[in-house]
């Protein structure tokens, strides 16, 4: 699901099956579908070592990953200042919070379906070779830019003027009056499909010549941007009210406020990018012709992974659009409809569900990964089994926590993101009940999750691929059966219920093909893992629970009575619950629970107290 929408999908990687966040601020996803392109993304082997040297960072790898994980985690941050401000302005369970998460949506996700793939799967490896090459890569990247920019201008321009076809194509039951307003939204909102396509081909250009820092902090500048248009919406036309008659209130000035100016944030974040571009020393010129392109040489890997990501995207926007037909239906509910959560409480909870996925499942995996592609090309498969064991149980420990934490904070979390109404508590409780379903299907989306790079690992795309295809049409069936005898305002929880679902059937299917290929990995002390971490967790759970209920979490008190409130309260009883649940593993000696700290105390000591 675009899901978590709130933030951008990382164009270099395929999506999960159910849903991929897809909006500008930055975040992306990177995380939620960070699937691995695998040996297809890398084109080291047999390249000359002191050519690959001088391509490094001149102050070393570390620096640059540091400064890397800086602006992803600061345009994060702001991405979820950003996303409940624009739940002020708009409303979150709102007619034109929906149509509006529609419009800044599809852009990103058509950008992933013409080019996206194309860019980081075929020609990002050619880009990496053609740096070495005497003139630098000035020949190839004057190419690369010239076929972009042509392709992506000719498509934009296309696509913008078919935006009501494509609005009515990707939704259900909408009315023309909110048809118009969506196609009105669009108009201004798709043009980012081109500054989508610059900034990813313009900073892929840069991170092989070894500058990482401007690729992952120029969305900072588009999540700036974003919130000063906010907060100036705000200012001039006054937050959502509950009495507010969306549909017939709203303005072509507001309709141009919030969707252009948010475009100006994706076009800023491109700009910027040309700056460091032109510093790169260069030859840059206008230069046509595919000739050297790599486009025949994307081989099985690469084209395996295209297929992928083209089944991700479609399915995340054939998801969204059952999702839609819930805004059609609010709309006649009156006071009630504040309950019912539409595409852009999907996207919130998704975004709030991955994130802990992303800051721990994907950083780990993405260590372990290099060693299980050693191990897979050594043939050394007893310890590429190893490797999946010591993964799998590392991942129990903040998976079974974040998983606890979501379920006991979901109400309080969704009311960060509800907005400033009269009827903000039950925007945040929609939210909040999506977050539940969610919960329940981290452990298995973060397993299946590094399941599937084992795959990766061993150069194998197609089994991901088929994998993916089965989710998808078993997802897409069932979703799509059920919502002819499901009433309209329960799809979204059915979609996001099936989303689950579908990850127990992702890890089960991978499970079974990874012991079929290379043996069984000791499942036992997989479980066993799980069910520790998972004991510990829910004792910080109960812990937490009875914090909450002190702050008025579960009868409309503290926690519900405004944004700062709840954030007070997530913080409060979050810390409770991460006392606790270091307590508990440390009691139970939970191994795992050394191994994760180990390599932490040995850079801060203070911490080898908790490694004992």
């Amino acid at each position: 699901m675009t899901a978590a929408s709130p933030h951008q999908t990382d164009p270099g990687a395929p999506p999960p099956p159910p849903a991929t966040p897809a909006t500008p601020d930055g975040t992306a996803a990177s995380e939620s579908s960070a699937e691995p392109v695998g040996p297809a993304g890398t084109s080291g082997s047999g390249s000359d070592p002191a050519a690959d040297q001088s391509h490094l960072p001149a102050k070393g790898l570390a620096r640059a990953s540091a400064i890397m994980a800086a602006g992803t985690l600061v345009s994060r941050v702001l991405g979820f200042v950003r996303t409940a401000l624009l739940a002020v302005a708009i409303g979150s369970t709102t007619l034109v919070a929906d149509v509006f998460e529609k419009a800044n949506t599809v852009p990103n996700v058509i950008y992933l379906l013409l080019a996206g793939g194309m860019f980081n799967v075929v020609l990002v490896p050619q880009l990496i070779k053609a740096a070495r090459r005497p003139d630098r890569g000035a020949d190839y990247t004057s190419r690369l830019l010239t076929l972009t920019t042509t392709v992506l201008a000719v498509f934009t321009v296309l696509l913008t003027l078919a935006a009501y076809p494509i609005v009515l194509a990707l939704t259900r039951n909408w009315t023309e009056p909110m048809l118009a307003l969506g196609t009105a939204f669009a108009i201004w909102t798709l043009p980012q499909i081109f500054f989508y396509g610059l900034y990813a081909v313009t900073g892929q250009v840069l991170n092989a010549n070894a500058r990482f820092g401007w690729y992952m902090w120029a969305p900072v500048l588009n999540n700036l941007i974003a919130i000063g248009v906010i907060l100036s919406f705000i200012i001039t036309f006054g937050r959502y009210a509950a009495s507010d008659d969306q549909l017939t209130e709203w303005t072509a000035q507001q309709t141009i406020w919030l969707a252009a100016g948010h475009t100006v944030g994706i076009i800023a974040q491109a700009l910027l990018l040309l700056w460091p571009l032109s510093r790169l020393g260069l030859k840059l010129r206008p230069k046509f012709g595919l000739k050297g392109m790599g486009l025949a040489s994307t081989g099985r890997i690469a084209g395996w992974t295209l297929v992928t990501m083209l089944i991700g995207n479609i399915a995340n926007l054939l998801y969204m659009r059952l999702i839609s037909g819930a805004t059609a239906t609010r709309e006649g509910m009156g006071e009630l409809g504040a309950s019912v959560p539409g595409e852009y409480a999907a996207n919130v909870a998704e975004l709030i569900a991955i994130l802990p996925h992303s800051v721990f499942v994907l950083s780990i995996a993405t260590v372990l990964f290099n060693q299980l592609a050693r191990a897979m090309d050594l043939g050394r498969y007893s310890r590429a089994r190893e490797i999946i064991n010591e993964g799998l149980r590392i991942f129990a420990i903040p998976v079974m926590f974040c998983m606890v934490a979501v379920l006991v904070l979901a109400g309080p979390l969704g009311r960060i993101f509800g907005g400033a109404a009269a009827d903000a508590n039950l925007a945040g409780a929609a939210i909040g009940q999506l977050l539940v379903l969610l919960a329940l299907g981290m452990p298995f989306r973060s397993a299946s999750f590094y399941l599937m790079r084992v795959f990766y690992s061993a150069e194998d795309a197609k089994t991901p691929m088929l994998i993916y295809a089965i989710i998808a049409a078993v997802g897409l069936s069932t979703a799509y059966g059920l919502a002819q005898v499901v009433p309209d305002e329960l799809i979204p929880y059915l979609v996001i219920g099936l989303f689950t679902a579908l990850h127990m059937l992702q890890y089960l299917i991978c499970h079974l093909l990874v012991v079929r290929r290379w043996g069984g990995f000791d499942f036992a002390s997989v479980l066993g893992a799980y069910l520790r971490s998972g004991a510990c967790a829910a004792t910080a759970g109960l812990a937490g629970a009875a914090t909450l209920w002190l702050l008025g979490g579960y009868n409309w008190g503290f926690a519900w009575n405004t944004i700062f409130t709840a954030v007070i309260s997530c913080a409060a009883v979050g810390v409770v619950m991460a006392v606790v649940f270091v307590v508990m593993l440390r009691w139970l000696r939970v191994e795992e629970f050394t191994a994760a700290i180990a390599p932490l105390a040995r850079r801060v000591p203070a911490l080898s107290r908790l490694a004992r």
